[in-house]
């Protein structure tokens, strides 16, 4: 569709992902190989003009993604199209043609999903965003696909989707799968590996279980195992150990055990330590050693906090949600489904709290506030060392978010930051 501009939408339920929803909004959370909005450009080849979301992610800048904006974009006379930002459409969904007036969409369920708008002139009014009420109106159109309900879904439904995008990528490109010398592949599903890709010998792709794909600049280490499915990202790094059923975001750096987590972006694992069932959002960086739990000794399913209570996931594995800007000392052990805040700053052999307030700083349950001067500064020099500036407009958001995350949850009185 010519012209086509596409503006994502975080609802009620979308605003409540936390511990990401503080500092990003959801269309930049990763899922299978691509973010959503990435899904939605790609699937419905337009351009996204911005995310309409929670106030306090005014001014979110990241390379490549579009700005989190205040309200509606300008009129225009092209077509535009609102979509829910965890809408996850089928690759051949389409929008229908020959749209007179504007008006919802929905999914082949009947559940609202978005709005299109023909002459890009008549938006969505904020309750249909917030709500996805229908207003007693037609849908104008269905679209083929699904809706992530819940945050910890990103977790548990990841795997299947990595094995759905990679085979659909792999059905429109052509692929040599010629390896160097000394580097192993067994298995039936695909190894897509990107000519800007390098594997040094000793590593071992296993395809038994699902695809792989080495995106353009990865680079394995040798002593490295790969199990599908498995999505690496745009510059990113397996140093070594066992990774499988995971998707690794751009320049990232993995040692260790990685199994069934996502890794957003710019992550630091570089050394030991068993991640597992967990997603890790942008510029976390993990001490040696950092581990956490996926599996209760009596094998019972997880509970998880949430914004609106404690929340039973019904998953039997399910281990960490780490927020933006997490860091985390040597040898700290994460207890089954923990949820670190944005920005917090844990060390120390005690366990942490299973929710750990944002912009948190201590050991154990000895948790203060993580002072916004020393974060910003640690953000930046974080950022740096991967030649990444702070914009002003983020450091605004971030500051924003600080004042907004240390009202979550009062601390503990605990060690200065």
């Amino acid at each position: 569709m010519t012209g086509l501009t596409i503006v994502l939408f975080d609802d009620r339920t979308a605003r409540g992902w936390e511990p990401f929803a503080l500092t990003r909004p959801a269309g930049e959370l990763l899922f299978g190989t691509l973010t959503f909005r990435a899904r939605h450009e790609s699937v419905f080849q337009g351009r996204c003009l911005g995310h309409l979301g929670a106030d306090h992610l005014t001014g979110f800048a990241e390379e490549g993604a579009p700005p989190v904006l205040p309200s509606p974009p300008a009129s225009s006379d092209s077509p535009r199209v609102y979509l829910l930002s965890r809408f996850i459409p089928d690759f051949d969904a389409a929008l229908p043609d020959r749209i007179s007036e504007a008006g919802p969409l929905v999914t082949g369920s009947g559940a609202a999903i978005g709005w299109y708008d023909p002459r890009g002139n008549h938006p969505p009014d904020p309750e249909f965003i917030f709500d996805l009420n229908l207003q007693g109106r037609s849908p104008v159109g269905t679209l083929p696909g699904r809706v992530i309900e819940n945050v910890w879904d990103l977790v548990s439904l990841n795997p299947d989707q990595i094995t759905l995008d990679i085979l659909h990528f792999a059905s429109l490109r052509k692929n040599d799968t010629s390896l160097p010398a000394g580097v192993f592949h067994w298995g039936d599903h695909p190894l897509l590996i990107d000519p800007e890709a390098t594997v040094e010998p000793g590593s071992a792709f296993d395809t038994s279980a699902g695809p792989i794909w080495l995106d353009r600049g990865s680079h394995v280490r040798a002593f490295s195992r790969v199990a599908g499915p498995v999505y690496l990202g745009p510059g990113s790094t397996i140093l070594g150990g066992p990774v499988e059923a995971s998707t690794i975001g751009p320049v990232c750096r993995v040692r260790g055990e990685l199994a069934e987590s996502v890794a957003l972006g710019y992550v630091n694992k570089q050394h030991d330590g068993h991640i597992g069932h967990a997603y890790l959002g942008r510029w976390v960086n993990l001490g040696a050693e950092t581990t956490n739990s996926d599996l209760k000794n009596n094998y019972g399913t997880i509970r998880l906090w949430t914004p609106d209570g404690e929340r039973d996931t019904g998953a039997i594995k399910m281990g960490s949600l780490i927020g933006d800007h997490v860091k985390t000392g040597i040898g700290l052990l994460l207890n089954t489904g923990t949820v670190i805040g944005a920005g917090s700053n844990l060390y120390g052999s005690a366990m942490p709290p299973a929710f750990v307030p944002p912009f948190s700083w201590g050991t154990g349950t000895q948790l203060t506030e993580y002072r916004l001067d020393k974060f910003l500064e640690v953000a930046k020099m974080a950022m740096s060392r991967r030649k990444v500036e702070l914009p002003e407009s983020a450091r605004q958001q971030l500051e924003t978010a600080w004042k907004k995350g240390r009202a979550m949850t009062p601390s503990p009185d605990g060690p200065e930051a």
